[in-house]
C-alpha cells in the first residue's frame, strides 16, 4: 500500500495580524481575537501563525522592518488581517487628528501597511477584515473616514455594545455586490446580509484597488486588487464570526484557503506536492 496516500492534506501556515496593547504593567504582543484563529484553523484549515505589531522595535528603521518582513512571507502561505477596536493614525493618509481619547495601536500600524504592500508584491495571499480592510486600503493610497456616523447620508456602522456577542454580530444590513467581480462570482449573488461593527471606514478608495461592495447609504464593505498576483480581497465586515455556520462565509474563506493550498502546494517539491494534493 502507498501510504503518502494516507498522509493528511498539508496545512498552509497563515499569518494572523495581531495588536499592542498597554495595560498598565507594559505591553502585550500576539492580542488577537480567538475567532481568527479558529476561522484559520477551522475555516481555512489552516495553521495560524501569530504575526507581531513590531514594526518599531527592529531597532534598525523602516528598512530592517521590511527585511524581516519579507523573511516571514517566504515562510508563509497567506495573510489573515484581523479587526481590532483600534484605529489607523491618520497621518498616514493625511486625515486630521484624531480626537482625543481615540484608540490607535502604531506598532500595528507600523507592522502591517509594509506588510500588506510584500504580501501584493510576492504574491501572498491576503485576506482583510474591518480594520484590515482599512489598512489595505491605507498601504495602498487611500483615504479613511474616522467616524462614518457623522459623515451626511451615512448610517451609524457601529455594534450595540451589548454583552451578548451574537447580539453585537448579527446581521446589520444588506450589501451589494459589484456584478461580475471577485465577490459575485465567488458567492453567486448580489446582495447578502451582513454584520456591522466599525466606527471608521473608508473615505477615498485607493488607486489599485477595485469596488465589491457597498451598504445602502454608499458606504465601501468589500473592494479587491485585480493586479494582485493571488488572492487579494478585502471586507469590512466580519466574516470569522461563526463561520462554519455561515454558507457566505464559507464561501469567502474557501477561496482563501485554495489560494493559500496552491501557494504552499507550488513550493514543495514534486513528492511532497503530490502528498499535499
Amino acid at each position: 500500500m502507498d501510504r503518502s496516500s494516507l498522509r493528511p492534506p498539508l496545512r498552509p501556515l497563515v499569518g494572523v495580524t495581531a495588536c499592542f496593547k498597554e495595560n498598565g504593567r507594559g505591553g502585550w504582543h500576539h492580542t488577537v481575537g480567538d475567532k481568527y484563529v479558529q476561522a484559520a484553523v477551522h475555516a481555512v484549515g489552516a495553521l495560524p501563525v501569530l504575526i507581531p505589531a513590531i514594526g518599531p522595535e527592529l531597532g534598525d528603521g523602516e528598512q530592517a522592518t521590511i527585511e524581516a518582513l519579507d523573511r516571514l512571507l517566504d515562510s508563509l502561505n497567506g495573510v489573515l488581517l484581523t479587526g481590532s477596536p483600534s484605529n489607523v493614525e491618520p497621518h498616514h493618509y493625511g486625515g486630521e487628528q484624531s480626537r482625543r481619547g481615540t484608540a490607535h495601536d502604531p506598532a500595528r500600524d507600523a507592522t502591517t501597511l509594509p506588510l500588506i504592500r510584500h504580501c501584493l508584491d510576492r504574491g501572498v495571499p491576503l485576506f482583510a477584515i474591518c480594520r484590515g480592510l482599512q489598512e489595505v486600503n491605507v498601504a495602498l493610497g487611500g483615504t479613511l473616514h474616522q467616524f462614518v456616523h457623522e459623515v451626511e447620508g451615512r448610517w451609524d456602522h457601529r455594534s450595540p455594545k451589548s454583552p451578548d456577542t451574537d447580539v453585537n454580530y448579527a446581521s446589520a444590513h444588506d450589501v451589494q455586490i459589484v456584478e461580475g467581480g471577485l465577490l459575485h462570482r465567488l458567492l453567486g449573488e448580489r446582495r447578502v446580509r451582513v454584520n456591522s461593527l466599525h466606527a471608521q471606514g473608508v473615505d477615498r478608495l485607493a488607486p489599485r484597488v477595485r469596488l465589491e461592495a457597498v451598504a445602502e447609504d454608499g458606504q465601501v464593505e468589500a473592494f479587491s486588487i485585480p493586479d494582485a498576483p493571488a488572492f487579494a480581497l478585502a471586507l469590512q465586515w466580519h466574516p470569522e464570526h461563526r463561520a462554519l455556520k455561515n454558507p457566505v462565509s464559507m464561501k469567502l474563506f474557501d477561496a482563501f484557503a485554495a489560494a493559500c493550498r496552491s501557494r504552499a502546494a507550488a513550493r514543495l517539491g514534486p513528492p511532497l506536492r503530490a502528498a499535499a494534493e
